[in-house]
């Protein structure tokens, strides 16, 4: 009886245990939180005063970690190294790996560890986080950085088809969680800031280890090792400390930003409505830009359209016809976007995306033609293509270790009917 009576009790505890795991899941919105410290092994990345760059992205590493470990009970930790070792044999395929590692643990959040240099102006100082994406000023970087030495953690945009591609995943980023990326970043700068750091910003670059995660991901440069200051700070037990502290609040804050999202998402009342998503504040863009916009709108309406009809002029055949097709397409597309609404969240692996339509049987598409999907979406590249359907981001993401074979720059994204969504 006594017997009994424990296994009851243990029965018990496992279940409110259980219990307590799920609540904690379901009160963050990251369920799995990927910590890159950058470099290691044969890589080790900047290197002064005797220290190198591969030790010092380490430890504040598995300081983070152990920061969300300890205060987001249910958030999975992912570790892409927790020693001095490098992940590939070159350093293309030690980004991909890190990548891999993202991937293959379903990882909702990718960030990335680094340290700064700038051998030429050793007063530089400051922190800054980077985004995948590009802009006229990264792209000429890009192409400063390649010329100079060959940096093998950059794109090389010089090929035409490979720029293509590269441009037509940026694009589709805002469909996926491009905004998402954006957001931790802006939330790792602000609370930099508030630590008493010099925020130098969020910055977009294109950067391999990040155009390679299939989640949101941000690369963070926690200080410049070339300024003496800067350096005596990020070695120090103290600093670390610090800049890992900076690093969980914004990731508590991003993580809380998402369940807020999702969670008005999930409660629209009215069909067809659009949520209303709480930015966090560290978030935000800067203070004034939107009553710059309010002012600049104001301005141009209040001037008059030269090309304007006279006001009470009937419209002609021709323009009723226009009107017409045009409030017809509006429907068709309104009643698209409503019967996809109504179908499941589900993944895809995407391998092209174009402007206009590419027949399924395409020699495009290689060994999966025939077998590829077309979607829509919103763009310049307003036609995408998919390898499969999948219930879960996981089960996707192994299709797509696949698919690279074929594809290199395969990635995933979330999909309803034949909608790509954002998530």
């Amino acid at each position: 009886m006594r017997t009994r009576l424990l296994l009851i009790l243990a029965f018990a505890a496992a279940v409110v245990c259980t219990n307590a795991v799920a609540g904690a899941n379901i009160a963050h919105g990251v369920g799995v939180v990927v910590i890159d410290a950058g470099h290691g092994g044969k890589f080790p990345g900047a290197h002064y005063g005797g220290v190198y760059e591969k030790d010092l992205t380490l430890k504040v590493a598995l300081k983070l970690g152990k920061l969300i470990e300890e205060g987001m009970p249910g958030v999975k930790v992912v570790y892409t190294r927790t020693t001095d070792k490098a992940l590939g044999a070159d350093l293309a395929s030690d980004l991909q790996a890190r990548a891999g590692i993202a991937n293959n643990a379903g990882g909702d959040l990718f960030i990335s560890i680094h340290a700064n240099a700038a051998p030429r102006a050793t007063s530089v100082k400051g922190v800054e986080t980077l985004i995948m994406g590009e802009t006229p000023k990264e792209q000429r970087y890009n192409e400063n950085a390649l010329y100079e030495s060959n940096r093998e953690d950059l794109i090389d945009m010089s090929d035409e088809r490979t720029a293509a591609i590269v441009r037509a995943y940026i694009q589709n980023l805002q469909f996926t969680y491009g905004e998402y990326s954006m957001a931790i970043a802006r939330c790792i700068q602000t609370q930099y800031t508030k630590a008493g750091r010099n925020s130098r910003g969020v910055k977009r670059q294109l950067l391999r280890v990040l155009y390679a995660t299939d989640m949101p991901s941000a690369l963070t440069e926690i200080g410049f090792m070339t300024n003496a200051q800067e350096l005596a700070y990020m070695k120090s037990d103290k600093g670390q400390n610090e800049i890992a502290a900076s690093i969980y609040r914004a990731v508590k804050e991003y993580s809380s930003y998402v369940l807020e999202t999702r969670t008005a998402e999930e409660n629209v009342a009215t069909p067809g409505s659009e949520p209303e998503k709480k930015t966090p504040a560290a978030a935000k863009p800067e203070a004034g830009s939107a009553a710059k916009a309010d002012s600049s709108a104001g301005k141009n309406a209040a001037k008059p359209d030269p090309k304007a009809e006279p006001a009470g002029k009937k419209p002609s055949k021709t323009e009723k016809t226009g009107t017409a097709a045009k409030s017809e397409s509006a429907k068709e597309s309104a009643r698209a976007a409503e019967s996809a609404a109504e179908k499941p969240l589900r993944y895809t692996v995407q391998v092209l995306a174009s402007a206009k339509p590419v027949p399924l049987n395409s020699a495009q598409f290689r060994a999966y033609r025939g077998q590829v999907k077309q979607y829509r979406s919103d763009g310049r590249f307003p036609y995408k293509y998919g390898v499969g359907e999948y219930d879960s981001r996981a089960a996707a993401q192994r299709k797509a270790a696949e698919v690279r074979k074929t594809f290199p720059d395969a990635f995933v994204v979330c999909c309803r009917g034949t909608q790509i969504v954002k998530k």
